[in-house]
C-alpha cells in the first residue's frame, strides 16, 4: 500500500487580484522544474490543506495548490459574488498565466474532477494528463441524490440531521431552503445551517467512520464557505448546462487521465466514473473496492500516488 509523500513547505507563495473583489491564493512546492500540476479541491468551497501537497513526488513536481474563489485563504471569505464556473475556469487560466505554465497537469476530487474536466474541455492544449477522483459530473440527478433523494436511504440517521434545519413546508427542495438559511441575515441561522450541511457531506465521505474528516469539516470556517458555495453552486445546477461534461467528452481526446472511484462512494456513484470512462477514450479507471469518496482514505491515496507517479513517467520519463 502506497502511503502518502512526506509533508513539505511551499517555496513560494502568492496573491493574485483576480477582479476588483476576489483575490486568490496560490503556492508552489516541490522541484521548481518538475512538471507542473495543479491541486483543484473540491466542494466548491472545501479550500486546500497541507496534506494535499504529499500526493506527489516533490522530485518530479512543480506542485501548485490554490483555492478557489471564497475558499481557504482566499479573500473575500466564502462570497457569492461573482463566483461562478466560469469564474473559476477563468482563475485557474490566470494561475497558470502567473506561473508562465505552458501545460500541466490538473489533479482534482469530487468537485474538483468537475472543475478540471471543463477546464480540460475549455483549454485542451493546456492539459497535459488529469489524474482525477470522486467523479462528479453535476448533473440534476447528481445533485439530487446526495442533497434531495438517494443517499438519504443510505445514511437515515445522518439523514435527520441534515434536514433537521430545514422548516417541513420547504422540503420539497433541501437546496433551494438551505440556500436561503445559508445567505439569510440571521447569522446564528446561517452557522447552524452551515454545519449541518458541512456534517452530512463528511458522515458520508468515508467507507468506515474518520473522525479526522469530520473535525475537518466542522470547523467553523471551512463549513460556512464549504455550505455557502456549494449551496450557491447547485441551486444554480453548478452555472452549467445539463449534461456538459459528457456531451463535450469529445475535447478531451488527446488528454491521457486515471480516474480513480471508490465503489461504495456515496456522495458521488460510481456510475459518474463508468459513464466518464465510457466517454473519454483516453482514460483509465480504477474502481477501488473498499473505499468510499474521500481523498483520506488508505486504498485511495494507494491509487492516488500510483497514478501521480504513472503520469510522471509517462510524461517525463527518467532517464536509466
Amino acid at each position: 500500500m502506497m502511503p502518502l509523500y512526506p509533508e513539505i513547505k511551499p517555496y513560494a507563495r502568492h496573491r493574485l487580484a483576480v477582479d476588483e473583489l476576489h483575490e486568490i491564493y496560490f503556492e508552489e512546492s516541490g522541484d521548481p522544474d518538475g512538471i507542473p500540476v495543479l491541486f483543484v479541491h473540491g466542494g466548491p468551497g472545501a479550500g486546500c490543506n497541507p496534506r494535499n501537497r504529499c500526493f506527489f513526488d516533490p522530485e518530479r513536481y512543480r506542485i501548485i495548490l490554490y483555492d478557489q474563489r471564497g475558499s481557504g485563504q482566499s479573500r473575500p471569505h466564502a462570497s457569492l459574488v461573482d463566483n461562478t464556473t466560469a469564474h473559476l475556469i477563468d482563475d485557474i487560466e490566470a494561475i497558470r498565466a502567473a506561473l508562465d505554465i505552458e501545460q500541466w497537469v490538473l489533479f482534482g476530487g469530487s468537485w474538483g474532477s468537475t472543475l478540471s474536466l471543463l477546464y480540460a474541455q475549455s483549454f485542451p492544449e493546456r492539459v497535459s494528463g488529469l489524474v482525477l477522483r470522486g467523479i462528479f459530473l453535476c448533473r440534476d440527478k447528481d445533485i439530487r441524490w446526495f442533497y434531495q433523494e438517494g443517499a438519504s436511504r443510505i445514511f437515515p440517521d445522518y439523514w435527520e440531521d441534515y434536514i433537521e434545519p430545514i422548516a417541513k413546508d420547504k422540503r420539497d427542495n433541501h437546496v433551494s431552503a438551505y440556500y436561503e438559511l445559508l445567505t439569510g441575515d440571521n447569522e446564528l441561522a446561517r452557522m447552524g445551517a452551515a454545519k449541518s450541511w458541512a456534517l452530512w457531506e463528511a458522515h458520508c465521505a468515508t467507507l468506515r467512520p474518520s473522525h479526522d474528516v469530520v473535525d475537518h469539516f466542522s470547523d467553523p470556517h471551512t463549513a460556512l464557505a464549504l455550505a455557502r458555495i456549494e449551496a450557491h453552486y447547485f441551486v444554480n445546477d453548478g452555472f452549467i448546462e445539463e449534461n456538459q461534461i459528457l456531451n463535450h467528452a469529445n475535447k478531451l481526446e488527446g488528454i491521457p487521465g486515471t480516474i480513480v472511484h471508490g465503489r461504495y462512494d456515496i456522495i458521488c456513484p460510481l456510475d459518474n466514473a463508468v459513464q466518464l470512462h465510457n466517454a473519454w477514450s483516453d482514460s483509465e479507471l480504477h474502481i477501488i473496492r473498499d473505499a468510499g469518496h474521500a481523498s483520506s482514505e488508505p486504498s485511495i491515496i494507494d491509487a492516488l500516488i500510483r497514478a501521480t507517479q504513472d503520469m510522471a513517467s509517462r510524461l517525463r520519463p527518467v532517464a536509466e
